[in-house]
Parts: C-alpha cells; sequence; structure tokens
C-alpha cells in the first residue's frame, strides 16, 4: 500500500468514527434522564419497541436518523425529528416501521417530523411495503404550528396518504401506545387496525382539561380515551393490550397472516462477497475531493465477486455504465469516473465532470436497463457537466437535457449513492433526491451544494467587490482574506452531508460497507411493487 493509501484510509476511518458518535447521540433521542422517566411510566422508548417488533438477527436500515440534526435549537432541538422510522422484517415481511420518539418534546411533531413522516409513506406507496405506527406524539407542536398545519405537504398531508394506501391495498397497522391527540387522532383509525395500549395509551380530539374549557365537562382522560373506553364503548380500537410487549406480540401475529403479493420479478441469483477486499475503499476514496482515483475500483468492491461487465468501455469514459450484481440482484451501475481519461477524439476530459458523450451513453444505458427491467445504481462524484465554448457549441444542454429526461421517466427503481462531490446539475443528472430514486444515502466524505465551497467563495466574493465598487470602496486585500474565510466556512457547513441529511435531501449518512445491505434491502422492497407503465422519453433533440 502506498502513503497515499494510508492517509486516505486514516483520513475516511475518521470520518466513519465521527458518524458512528453522532449517531450514539442522536439514538438517545430527548436524553437519558428523559428515557428513565419513560421507563418509570412502564413504557419502552421508540427505538427499544423497534428493536422488539424486528425479527431477531435480521437486517434492517434506518431512514434519516439525522433528519433535524442542528436545527431549531431556539426550540431545544429536535433529534431524528422526533420519529424512528426503519425497513425491517416482522415475521419475514419486510415493513416500514415508523414510532414517534416521546423523549423528544413529548414526540411533539415539528415540520421536519411531518416531512420525515411523509417520506416513510413514500417509501411505504412506492414500494407497496405495509408500514406500521407506533404512536406515543402530543400532535402537533404549537409554537411552530404555521409551518406544518396546513400545506400540502405538512400534517394533513399524513391522513391523506392513510386513505390512499388503503385503497392501494397497502396494510396500514397502528398501535397507540401512549398520547394520540386532536388531529393525530385519525391516523391509527385510518389504519387497517388499531390497537392500544391500557393505561398509558389514549385517544381523543381532545383532552380533558380542553373538553373543560370547551363545554364545561368535568372528565379525566383515561375514562374520555383510554383503552377501555374504546376498545369496549367508542369501538374505535381493534385490540387492548396490556403493555408496550404484548402490543408487539400482536402485531407480529397479524403480520404472520398477510397473504404474499404478486412480484415485480426483479432477477436475483445466489449473492456473493466482493472478491476484491470491500475494506480497501476506505483507502481508495481520497481525502480531498478535488484529487483524482478510479471510480472502477470502488465499483469492483461493491458487486458480486468483483464482476462489472462494462457497456460502452471506450466511449464517453467520464461516466461508467455496466452490469453487475449486488447480494445476487442484478443492477445496471451508471458511475460519475473521477479519473482525467482520453476522449475518443484524444482528448483530455476531467474526472468528475459529465461532457456530453457521457451523457449520450448515460441515456442509452438507462434506456437498456429500463428495456430489461433491470433496477439502476447510480454512484454520485460529480462536479457537475462541461462548461466552456467548445461544450456549449456542441450542444452539452442538449445531450445532459437527454440525460435528465432519461432519469426522469425511468420506470425501474432507482437507487443513488452519494460517494463524493454532488453538484450543480450534476446531481440532477445522476439521480438527486428531486428525480425520486427509492432510497439516496450518503457516504460520511459526501458533499452537496451547487458547487464547491472555494469555487462557491470566489464567485460571492467577486460579487461582493463589484458591489462596494459601485459604491466607491475598495476591497483591501486584508478585507478581501477575512470575507472570502467568512463565506467560505459558512458555505462549507451547508455542504456537509449532515447539512444534507439534516433536510431529508438524502435518507442517510451510512458506511461505505453498508452499500450493499442498502442496495439489496431497497431492491427488494421495490420487488413488491410491479411496473405498470412503458418507458417513455417523450419529446427529446437528438
Amino acid at each position: 500500500m502506498d502513503i497515499n493509501f494510508n492517509k486516505n484510509e486514516d483520513h475516511n476511518k475518521l470520518l466513519l468514527s465521527d458518524l458512528k458518535q453522532k449517531f450514539a447521540k442522536v439514538k438517545l433521542g430527548g436524553g437519558e434522564k428523559r428515557i428513565e422517566k419513560l421507563h418509570a411510566e412502564g413504557k419502552l422508548t421508540a427505538r427499544e419497541r423497534i428493536d422488539y417488533l424486528l425479527d431477531k438477527d435480521s437486517k434492517s436500515i434506518e431512514i434519516a436518523a439525522f433528519a433535524g440534526d442542528g436545527m431549531y435549537a431556539e426550540h431545544g432541538g429536535c433529534p431524528s425529528g422526533g420519529v424512528v422510522v426503519v425497513i425491517g422484517y416482522v415475521s419475514g415481511k419486510q415493513c416500514v416501521v415508523v414510532a414517534n420518539d416521546a423523549t423528544v418534546k413529548a414526540g411533539a411533531w415539528f415540520p421536519i417530523t411531518g416531512k420525515k413522516n411523509l417520506r416513510a409513506q413514500e417509501i411505504a406507496m412506492e414500494n407497496r411495503l405495509p408500514i406500521i405506527y407506533l404512536v406515543d406524539s402530543a400532535g402537533v407542536y404549537l409554537p411552530m404550528q404555521d409551518e406544518i398545519f396546513p400545506d400540502k405537504e405538512h400534517f394533513g398531508r399524513i391522513f391523506r396518504n392513510n386513505a390512499i394506501m388503503s385503497s392501494m391495498g397497502i396494510t396500514q397497522i397502528a398501535a397507540v401506545m401512549g398520547s394520540c391527540v386532536a388531529g393525530g387522532a385519525y391516523l391509527p383509525i385510518m389504519s387497517d387496525e388499531a390497537l392500544i395500549v391500557d393505561k398509558t395509551g389514549s385517544i381523543f380530539l381532545a383532552g380533558s382539561y380542553l373538553v373543560k374549557a370547551a363545554i364545561g365537562e368535568s372528565i379525566d382522560n383515561e375514562t374520555l380515551g383510554g383503552a377501555t373506553t374504546h376498545c369496549e364503548i367508542s369501538g374505535v380500537t381493534d385490540y387492548k393490550a396490556k403493555d408496550d410487549r404484548d402490543a408487539l406480540d400482536t402485531i407480529r401475529n397479524i403480520v404472520d397472516k398477510i397473504g404474499a403479493y404478486e412480484t415485480a420479478g426483479y432477477s436475483r441469483t445466489e449473492a456473493l462477497k466482493p472478491a476484491l477486499e470491500e475494506k480497501d475503499i476506505y483507502g481508495i476514496l481520497p481525502k480531498a475531493r478535488n484529487e483524482q482515483y478510479d471510480m472502477m475500483e470502488i465499483i469492483k468492491r461493491l458487486v458480486d465477486n468483483s464482476d462489472f461487465e462494462e457497456y460502452k468501455a471506450g466511449y464517453g469514459q467520464t461516466i461508467i455504465t455496466g452490469y453487475a450484481r449486488i447480494d445476487g440482484w442484478a443492477v445496471g451501475i451508471v458511475a460519475n469516473q473521477r479519473k482525467v481519461v482520453k476522449s475518443k477524439k484524444g482528448e483530455m476530459q476531467f474526472g468528475g465532470v459529465i461532457y456530453s458523450d457521457s451523457a449520450d451513453k448515460a441515456t442509452r444505458f438507462i434506456a437498456n436497463c429500463n428495456q430489461k427491467k433491470i433496477p439502476l445504481v447510480f454512484l454520485q462524484d460529480v462536479t457537475g457537466f462541461m462548461v466552456g465554448s467548445k461544450s456549449e457549441h456542441g450542444g452539452i444542454i442538449k445531450d445532459g437535457a437527454k440525460m435528465v429526461n432519461a432519469v426522469s421517466n425511468s420506470v425501474v427503481p432507482k437507487f443513488t449513492i452519494v460517494v463524493g462531490n454532488s453538484y450543480g446539475a450534476g446531481n440532477y443528472a445522476m439521480c438527486g433526491k428531486a428525480y425520486d430514486p427509492r432510497l439516496i444515502a450518503a457516504w460520511p466524505s459526501a458533499e452537496l451544494a451547487v458547487m464547491g465551497g472555494a469555487q462557491a467563495a470566489k464567485v460571492l466574493l467577486q460579487i461582493e467587490a463589484s458591489s462596494l465598487k459601485a459604491k466607491g470602496e475598495e476591497l483591501t486585500p486584508d478585507k478581501e482574506t477575512e470575507l472570502f474565510d467568512r463565506i467560505k466556512a459558512k458555505y462549507d457547513a451547508q455542504v456537509s452531508p449532515y447539512y444534507a441529511a439534516a433536510r431529508l435531501w438524502t435518507d442517510a449518512i451510512i458506511d461505505p460497507l453498508d452499500t450493499r445491505k442498502w442496495i439489496s434491502m431497497g431492491i427488494e422492497a421495490a420487488n413488491h411493487a410491479p411496473i405498470t407503465k412503458p418507458f417513455n422519453l417523450g419529446v427529446i433533440q437528438v
């Protein structure tokens, strides 16, 4: 191993260590004292409920663990968005599980909580997966009600999705394991089956204090909307559980009886590990985001037996396309090549940049995968499309538009892994969040932005200098340096993978060695939903 490999390895392992430390903190939710209080009430935490519900020793992936990271500081923060979302296995069936974290503001809904819940429902709808809600929430966080209550993608959309999923035949099971108040009371009752835990679960449109204020009636919450009331008097809920574990056992028994569904028919054979050492990824991926490396070496450490059938190997070389298997599943891979390559005309092309020939090749390959019903995997490390008069005269916008068109209209499931840079229109062409990947995850080395920090700072500095000049002021060298550093520091914070994950631009930040699991479980989920429409590019310029 050379010295650069060792430096890269040390750097990437430090990033991974930082990820693990941040995740350990996030897992505490509202903190140890609030966890102790929950246990004293005879309740499990959201994560303990999920761990108990999922099949032992089975695989699972957590969606948006870093949602809300660094946000809402003035309100005390909202770790993990106040809700835990996991894709895992219950009684052998792949399910989406959504659990309110009552240690975070009593499970109240912040704006990011709504966005995360909608993402969970979107995953269930796209893949026709059963969804299980473990409800323990005080409802909308009132100090921010204007940002969560009335808009299309706000709180009310949750119940609209409940209704849509029901019409689609997607199983929804809800267990009320704590508070379930006001509009939130509709979620469990719009599910197929609803459970409630005795003495700790309650459902009502208005609690006892509000009832007293509104109509003058004096009543305690248990009589108003407890388990006995709703299982024996109102008939609102279907099962009464004695405690959290009893409720979760009942859910497992219900899920165990769900029948099989038609599959999409994606090809899967026996899974094989990569022939090359997967951990070498840490040493191959460079410390600096502008350094070159061979993306093919990454691919060979992600795919089964390190076998990769490259498509148009000698053409459009700044994008790698080809067929492989990941955990037995057939996939088509579209990846940015990060080393300088020589074009068919003998010209040198920058790695990580999309040229016309690369876009043209990728468009054709995406069409082929749709024709053959092969899921697509995008490995992003892209700085954007090539600029300049030569590229413009050569029709780079037209060729880029073709690639964006193909990604947009693709009907096979798409999965995106942000390995490194994800800048500008390159993010779009390589299936960023706006282009509906079934799952999108980032490595700790990822950066998402319109452009890199240094480049953006230079542009913004030029604008600032022009503005001062128009006022008759000069930008001294010292002030220029100070301004550049300040702009770059702010921009660098915004390109962080944690900034993106906090806002759900990605579903997770993952260890590179978990990439195969994410893609495999993603395709397994997608296989529950047969393709219902043909691939059609529409009108494109040739």
